[in-house]
């Protein structure tokens, strides 16, 4: 039987992450990665004849600038290009909005002098709150249990000197962004229904809910976290797809010792006397460590690894009510020319082709699509006139489809996680719909388009673990944040056993390509054990 310090269960970005600040303080590591290559849901794969894309997650901005450093992915050859600007929006009347760039800047002054004078007050807010959170982000939350620890009323008290930097209006602000509606929000700041669309686009992804619904507020500034080349707020792209950044965590990895194992799916965790000594594969090989570490959603682990007679009654109960779920339905398409939009007509490239082009063009239409969705009223589980965001990734990277030929990530909203005859039934229904519904906009995408791959929720969960389709592995609620993520008790990486540690997006600060709960819990991990990183 093999044997390591830690042992890590899925090779997605944050069990790579971790492995990589383990192997740094001079531990034996082992990864776990149930699929045929790592990078869980940030990889880079062929899924039409010449074209390739990023499967699942496709676009850059969460990556946390430390991990970055700290694991030389530049060295490993990541590059990322920002967007010239961030959202393209076609609208109804056969004009387009777009948002930001200089381009973006000077049609908002035209129409809507008042809202572009305000969306830099906006942006302001945003960015007094997220330099705050940025530094919690990083911090281990403190462990609210039933018992005293000198450590977790430490961490309380350094989470209050850091709030402390807000004033009183920062902190208003804040408790607006945790416990508000995205929708409440942009209506109070702005009166331009296209520029609400185009903000409030980040409070619909990935969540199944309206942007009218309380708590969507945080899921839209859960988004703003990030940068791109130093430049905060901005989106790009990583040149080769997704799976350059976790080919690039892989390669360091490598180099520091760690030992990777693909096609390895993970059976069951070994319990020995309430302590995780190690796992049993599918195929029935077996490896032991000091210490074992998921980067899988919590509810897979505890449900499905973890054996039911090592969880307490209490643990298997909150666990079946943690929340997961998207209303996200994913698709990659080959084209065989770029889309000829009415707002913005021809197939040349040009600056809106490069950008995040959204097909929503209200928050009203973002609310009938959710609740068109939820209710099955009319059909089995999906939106009728569905949010659709288009990239065409290969207007920044021609290393991904042939010469003259694009391929776009669509990333589509909403469709119901559970569906009348299940989704294996309704998935290429539900694909044309959402070309359909670009081509509205742009009446030759759906003859040039040469194929797709499209995957529902169901096909989320099964390929990538993403129970119910949730890309966060979990709802960013107020009731899932923090020291309560996955569940208060576990909000310090520590899991429900001892020498158990948890180090996906289940856990503090949640969803997105960040790497930054694989290196929290890293540290974590060697506080236990009494080790440094070097």
């Amino acid at each position: 039987m093999d044997t390591s310090d830690a042992l890590i269960i899925g090779g997605g970005h944050n069990g790579l992450v971790c492995a990589a600040y383990l192997a740094a303080a001079g531990l034996s590591v082992t990864v776990l990665e149930g699929r045929s290559e790592v990078g869980g849901a940030a990889v880079t794969e062929e899924f039409h004849p010449g074209f390739r894309n990023s499967t699942a997650s496709y676009t850059v901005s969460l990556l946390n600038p430390q991990v970055i450093a700290d694991l030389r992915l530049h060295q490993h050859g990541l590059r990322v290009v920002e967007r010239p600007y961030s959202n393209f929006l076609p609208l109804p009347d056969g004009r387009a909005f777009r948002l930001g760039g200089e381009e973006g800047a000077a049609q908002l002054a035209r129409v809507a002098p008042r809202d572009a004078q305000r969306l830099t007050e906006y942006h302001a807010m945003l960015e007094r709150v997220v330099a705050v959170l940025r530094e919690l982000m990083a911090r281990t939350p403190p462990n609210l249990s039933d018992r005293f620890v000198l450590a977790d009323w430490l961490a309380s008290w350094k989470v209050a000197r850091e709030l402390r930097r807000l004033d009183m209006r920062g902190r208003r602000d804040l408790l607006d962004l945790f416990t508000k509606s995205a929708g409440e929000m942009l209506d109070h700041w702005f009166d331009y229904e296209p520029l609400k669309a185009a903000l409030g686009w980040d409070s619909v992804v990935g969540n199944f809910a309206s942007p009218w619904t309380p708590g969507s507020a945080y899921v839209l500034l859960h988004h703003v976290f990030g940068e791109v080349n130093g430049k905060q707020g901005v989106w790009g792209h990583a040149i080769g797809g997704m799976g350059a950044i976790t080919q690039a965590m892989a390669a360091e990895c490598r180099a520091r010792g760690v030992a990777i194992h693909t096609d390895a799916p993970v059976a069951q965790v070994r319990v020995q006397t309430g302590r995780a000594i190690g796992v049993v594969l599918q195929d029935g090989r077996e490896f032991g460590a000091r210490c074992v570490i998921s980067n899988v959603n919590p509810k897979l682990l505890y449900q499905r690894l973890v054996p039911r007679e090592a969880q307490p009654d209490e643990l298997r109960e909150r666990i079946a009510r943690y929340r997961c779920g998207s209303g996200t339905f994913r698709m990659n398409v080959a084209l065989s020319e770029l889309p000829d939009f009415t707002a913005a007509p021809g197939t040349a490239l040009a600056s809106h082709h490069q950008s995040g082009i959204l097909v929503a063009p209200s928050l009203a239409y973002m609310e009938r699509a959710y609740f068109d969705a939820k209710s099955r009223e009319h059909n089995p589980g999906w939106a009728r006139e569905p949010i659709v965001e288009l990239v065409i990734s290969s207007t920044l990277d021609d290393s991904l489809a042939p010469p003259g030929r694009h391929v776009a990530s669509l990333f589509c909203q909403h469709v119901n996680p559970e569906v009348e005859g299940g989704w294996d039934a309704h998935r290429d229904t539900v694909a044309k719909l959402m070309i359909d519904t670009v081509d509205r906009v742009a009446p030759n995408f759906a003859r040039s388009v040469l194929g797709y791959r499209a995957l529902s929720p169901l096909d989320l969960e099964r390929e990538f673990g993403l129970i119910g389709g949730d890309i966060f592995h979990g709802a960013l609620g107020a009731d899932q944040l923090f020291s309560a993520r996955p569940l208060l008790g576990q909000g310090n990486y520590r899991g429900a056993l001892a020498g158990l540690y948890l180090c996906g997006s289940g856990t503090h600060p949640g969803g997105g390509v960040t790497g930054l709960p694989g290196r929290n819990a890293a540290r974590e991990v060697l506080r236990d054990l009494g080790r440094r990183t070097r």
